[in-house]
């Protein structure tokens, strides 16, 4: 792996990661499906635009129109619309340790669905993975953190695993990155913009925390991080870029800890330590040529 992918993997990671608490003080101050749609209206717009002023064009490839519609829905929809709803009742930190168990899951799902090999190290890894998840979970549900937002985390990752299944191979070829990153942003607006105008009234709390963190949210995880997800995968491939999940439990505990002021308790520290091996060692597996 070059030095320029392994730099596009940090970026990515600490960017995915930091979405978390950025989300979180988003949903404090506004309703949460509105506030995406929004923000997709406005990452998607703003993507087609860079798109077109760096001479890319929507006629895109078979795959790249599945990703545009399977992202769209299954990431942006469902995967960040249960979040941003999950986040008014948990704490980002809790938010982006759940949905880094993806790799996991994916992993799991192609063992048990698909059928594929995975070795050893593998399943030592998928089973140390799960059970950082069950230390974790253990901790905080004694220490009373809310059910239903969990069951909305674990939906929502779900969702991003299926996406992520679905979507292997499938941004390679025809219009450009960019282009594809904002008509999926597109997609999930046009998806979530009915059901919040049915489920939500528009109120905000207005204040810089709030407008910091929309803004960011909109071009950084919005645009930025998808695009370098995206490009590392051309790049390197999707089990390669896959790897540098196992950052995400550790970068989204601290960046919560950092700008919300969110604690971890021992557990947590072990649970985060245990998963973020398991995703490493589950990679690291299907990097490993067979016999």
């Amino acid at each position: 792996m070059d030095l320029r992918a392994i730099v596009m993997g940090l970026v990515f990671a600490l960017i995915w990661s930091s979405a978390f608490s950025s989300g979180r003080i988003i949903v404090a101050a506004a309703p949460p499906l509105t506030a995406l749609a929004i923000r997709f209206a406005l990452s998607g717009i703003l993507g087609v635009a860079i798109a077109r002023a760096l001479g890319q064009s929507a006629r895109l490839s078979g795959g790249q129109w599945r990703a545009v519609v399977v992202f769209g829905i299954c990431q942006n929809a469902l995967y960040l619309g249960l979040y941003f709803v999950a986040m008014q009742r948990i704490e980002a930190s809790l938010a982006a340790i759940i949905a880094s168990t993806m790799p996991l899951l994916v992993a799991l799902a192609g063992r048990v669905f698909l059928g594929e090999r995975v070795r050893p190290m593998g399943m030592a890894g998928l089973v140390a993975g799960m059970a950082g998840v069950v230390i974790i979970m253990g901790a905080r549900l004694e220490g009373g953190v809310d059910p239903a937002g969990l069951i909305l985390c674990v939906l929502g990752v779900l969702a991003l695993a299926l996406a992520t299944l679905a979507m292997r191979g499938a941004s390679s070829g025809g219009g450009g990155l960019m282009m594809v990153v904002g008509l999926q942003m597109l997609v999930g607006a046009a998806v979530l913009a009915p059901v919040a105008a049915a489920l939500e009234v528009f109120r905000v709390e207005w204040s810089w925390k709030f407008a910091a963190a929309f803004f960011y949210t909109l071009l950084a995880p919005g645009l930025l991080a998808t695009w370098v997800w995206f490009a590392l995968v051309e790049r390197i491939g999707m089990v390669r870029a896959a790897t540098f999940h196992f950052l995400n439990p550790f970068f989204g505990a601290a960046v919560a800890a950092l700008l919300l002021g969110e604690r971890l308790s021992w557990l947590d520290g072990v649970g985060i330590v245990v998963i973020a091996l398991g995703i490493l060692a589950v990679q690291l597996s299907k990097q490993v040529p067979a016999g």
